[in-house]
């Protein structure tokens, strides 16, 4: 029997009795980064002033997509549950003409940070490299940085009419449940791939105030519902510790 031979059948019989690479196991923390694409699913109300609309009957508006850095973390309770949090650098969507305002373009824009709390299950065995799991739990979603731009502006001048009218944007916070779905693919003991797609429920409602040459406040449109309710997107990298 040659040495090579033996050396190939002991470590084969080492193999065979080792304990198998654990992928996820209770306490363990496990962070993921990567790009995420929020594509909102978006609808709104008609913009109306004192129950009336004021640029059309169809006058609404729509929230484009955005991508950016996204990190969440996990720390795992057991090897098949985990606590989630997803969180992202902020996203920036334009807020454009939607309806009767569909040929305006870009009537405003904000940025937004929507951490995402959830309550992760593993239905792998935590020996197994590839571990899909799933998720519910709950987004808060906070607005800042609304600007409205000139198209807006000249819009409201010319149907108010207020010449050389201004306008800002208020969009309030929303709070929603958020459900998740994912995978991650251990490449070694500590790193892996990952894959995951969230639907979360986020709605704001939001206020446009009209000022007029001098800054002075001069009305505002009533409070109109818009639906984001986008489906988020994320590949990266998972690092377990």
């Amino acid at each position: 029997m040659s040495r090579t031979f033996k050396l190939s059948v002991m470590a084969a019989a080492v193999m065979a009795v080792a304990p198998a690479a654990q992928a996820f196991e209770a306490g363990d923390f496990i962070l993921r980064a990567g790009a995420v694409h929020v594509a909102p699913d978006d609808s709104s109300e008609v913009i109306k002033v004192g129950g009336a609309p004021i640029f059309g009957s169809d006058a609404r508006v729509a929230v484009d997509s955005n991508t950016q850095l996204g990190i969440r973390a996990t720390y795992m309770f057991t090897s098949n549950l985990g606590v989630g949090l997803l969180g992202a650098t902020p996203f920036k969507h334009d807020i454009n003409g939607a309806g009767d305002l569909a040929g305006a373009g870009k009537l405003a824009e904000t940025k937004q940070l929507p951490p995402t709390l959830t309550l992760q299950y593993y239905p792998m065995h935590s020996s197994s490299a590839l571990q899909p799991f799933v998720g519910v739990g709950v987004n808060y979603t906070t607005f800042f940085e609304e600007k409205t731009t000139d198209t807006l502006n000249g819009a409201v001048a010319g149907t108010v009419p207020l010449p050389g009218a201004t306008t800002k944007l208020n969009l309030d916070d929303s709070v929603g449940v958020a459900f998740e779905a994912g995978i991650d693919y251990m490449l070694s003991e500590n790193f892996g791939l990952n894959a995951a797609v969230w639907w979360a429920d986020i709605n704001t409602d939001a206020t446009i105030k009209v000022y007029d040459a001098s800054g002075n406040f001069a009305a505002k449109t009533d409070k109109f519902e818009v639906e984001i309710d986008p489906m988020v997107y994320m590949v990266g990298f998972t690092y377990k510790f």
